[in-house]
């Protein structure tokens, strides 16, 4: 397997991110491109993460699935500069990447077995869809986040509204003005801490899609040209705020 990437910052965030909730994934190289799909070992949170076969430069691979520490590869992509290209090489139990800009540097990473059951993001059914700009939905998560460690996503007579409440509160109103809301009335709450770590994702699309339902997992999906990023995070049960 030999895959060129030119924009290596896109798979450096992402593995930052995952590397957040999991120590270990595998990443899958098939004809559709690269992807990794991984549950944190509370079963709180799921993460799926994609890189199309056109948004390779050079893309020689079969069906390909590599074992890998996060840490370690976070660590070797983060030497890869904006102007860099990299190239992923597997050769028996060793991924190369190659950093390719003024000079050629190269690393060896060593593959490792990851005993677990192969995952995919749930196809799941919600009463409410909701997109607004990644800038806007990111400033109501802090505002949540100084005054409770969890928030409620609540759609009521057509806005959206993400609010949380401990000693104080705090609470940000979307109308169809600010956001597409697609949308029965409906309310969950979902944990700050989780959503804080997925803020990182968001950043990397200026739009965020919002899907959930009452005492539902929620998902998060962000794209752009050359990726896709998707959360779902299990909802947080509890009788009153």
């Amino acid at each position: 397997m030999l895959v060129k990437l030119e924009n290596p910052s896109v798979l450096g965030k992402a593995v930052e991110i995952i590397s957040e909730l999991v120590t270990e994934v595998r990443i899958k190289i098939n004809e559709h491109g690269l992807s990794i799909t991984a549950i944190d070992p509370a079963n709180v949170a799921m993460v799926g993460f994609k890189i199309p076969k056109t948004a390779f430069t050079q893309f020689e691979a079969g069906n390909e699935v590599l074992g890998v520490n996060l840490d370690n590869l976070k660590s070797i992509l983060k030497r890869a500069g904006n102007s860099s290209s990299i190239i992923l090489e597997s050769k028996e139990n060793v991924l190369n990447i190659q950093i390719l800009d003024r000079i050629k540097r190269n690393f060896s990473l060593m593959l490792i077995e990851i005993e677990s059951e192969d995952k995919q993001m749930p196809m799941l059914e919600y009463a409410a869809k909701v997109e607004l700009g990644s800038v806007d939905f990111q400033a109501s998560i802090e505002d949540c986040a100084v005054v409770s460690d969890a928030c409620s996503f609540v759609v009521s007579d057509g806005k959206f509204i993400i609010e949380a409440r401990g000693l104080n509160s705090a609470r940000a109103e979307f109308s169809g003005d600010e956001a597409q809301i697609d949308a029965e009335n409906c309310r969950a709450r979902y944990s700050l801490e989780y959503l804080s770590k997925f803020l990182k994702g968001v950043k990397m699309s200026e739009k965020t899609k919002l899907n959930f339902a009452s005492e539902h997992p929620l998902r998060i999906d962000v794209r752009s040209e050359h990726m896709e990023l998707s959360f779902i995070l299990a909802p947080r049960v509890e009788t009153e705020d």
